[in-house]
């Protein structure tokens, strides 16, 4: 009989369901979805929805692309961004790492397409037989392909769409633990849809940007079972952008998110609520309003832009302590550099030194064409 040393990845979901997402509503699979992707937002406080005006708006809100190519004079038609960033660092697991990948281009009369291939890298395990006896080793990874199209309904309003395939490849086929053979893989498929609104209302003056994005909108997976299904993480993120100084040199902009989950798995069931009816109706009345209200997590993050050289960041993160929620509050910085076509931004998590946040950085380039 074979057993499988689970060790790396029981780390990584006990993680991510006390620390990256809402325990409230239940257990959910694949919470990779929810890590942050961009240094940039990472440095002010995991909020980018109403600001969403780089490559990395395919996950903070795909309809911010739709205003990245205005004027052919100045806009490039075309960008790519990279981020890497070593995952749990004080776990210090070497093979333990986070990957992202997006692009967007402009396409005449078609408008703004977009992509990205978010990799998160388990590590290796190792399978034994009751004994001790190493039997095979493996990897375990999860990673996400997402394609994203956006475009203008008003010059002020505009829409974003994804649609994306999940995969993840906990263990392989035929693995046995106990007396049953495992699949620890499964393949789910989801939806973003998001808005972006810029009031040209004179007061504002062309200062406050809204977004919205309603992300991993899909049906539930599942590894070994059917009857034994887990949601995907379904997350609401409203928020706004405010230029509170924009001049020749200097440019403050100040950033505010908060993020409802909408998934949903009833106490002591093993199956998954229906998405929709998880998303519109069992999120929304299920338990007391302070427990609604406390599953929600806040962002709030502030940035300086000396020209488009230099940039400076802050923010800090809040959600509640459990067992409504995970319990993160922790400051965040960042920086940015700006030479030429390249872009350079660095994210840091200040956190308790408990914390398996704590000291994550994250480091991002792009490059526009």
């Amino acid at each position: 009989m074979k057993k499988l040393n689970y060790t790396l990845v029981l780390l990584f979901f006990i993680f991510m369901h006390n620390a990256v997402f809402a325990q409230g509503p239940g257990t959910a699979a694949v919470p990779f979805l929810l890590i942050s992707p961009g240094a940039r937002a990472g440095g002010m406080g995991e909020s980018g929805v109403a600001l969403a005006n780089d490559a990395t708006a395919v996950y903070w809100n795909p309809a911010g692309l739709a205003y990245q190519y205005e004027d052919p004079e100045k806009d490039s038609p075309g960008e790519v961004s990279i981020m890497h960033a070593k995952w749990l660092p004080q776990f210090n697991f070497s093979d333990l790492f986070y990957d992202y990948f997006a692009a967007r281009y402009y396409f005449e009369d078609i408008g703004m397409v977009g992509l990205s291939f978010t990799w998160l890298n388990l590590g290796e395990n190792i399978e034994t037989s009751t004994d001790g006896t190493v039997l095979g080793k493996f990897n375990s990874q999860e990673y996400a392909i997402t394609l994203s199209y956006a475009t203008k309904l008003e010059q002020n309003l505009g829409v974003g769409v994804n649609v994306k395939v999940i995969r993840s490849e906990l263990a392989p086929d035929g693995v046995q633990v106990g007396n049953e053979s495992t699949d620890g893989s499964a393949t789910g498929f989801a939806v973003d849809l998001g808005v972006l609104w810029e009031p040209a209302y004179d007061i504002f003056e062309k200062r406050l940007r809204l977004g919205a994005n309603l992300s991993n909108f899909g049906p539930a997976i599942f590894y070994n079972d059917k009857a034994q299904s887990d949601p995907i993480p379904t997350n609401l993120r409203l928020g706004l952008a405010f230029k509170l100084l924009d001049d020749e040199f200097n440019r403050i902009t100040m950033v505010y998110d908060l993020n409802k989950p909408l998934y949903h798995k009833e106490s002591g069931s093993d199956k998954a609520t229906n998405f929709i009816e998880a998303a519109f109706y069992k999120s929304w009345v299920d338990g007391s309003l302070e427990k609604r209200w406390k599953q929600i997590t806040h962002g709030v993050g502030m940035e300086y832009w000396y020209g488009n050289l230099i940039a400076l960041r802050a923010g800090y993160f809040y959600e509640a302590d459990p067992p409504y929620n995970g319990g993160r509050q922790f400051l965040t910085f960042g920086a940015g550099l700006v030479y030429d076509i390249f872009g350079f931004d660095f994210g840091y998590i200040s956190d308790d030194e408990d914390s398996p946040l704590s000291d994550t950085m994250r480091f991002s380039l792009s490059v526009k064409f």
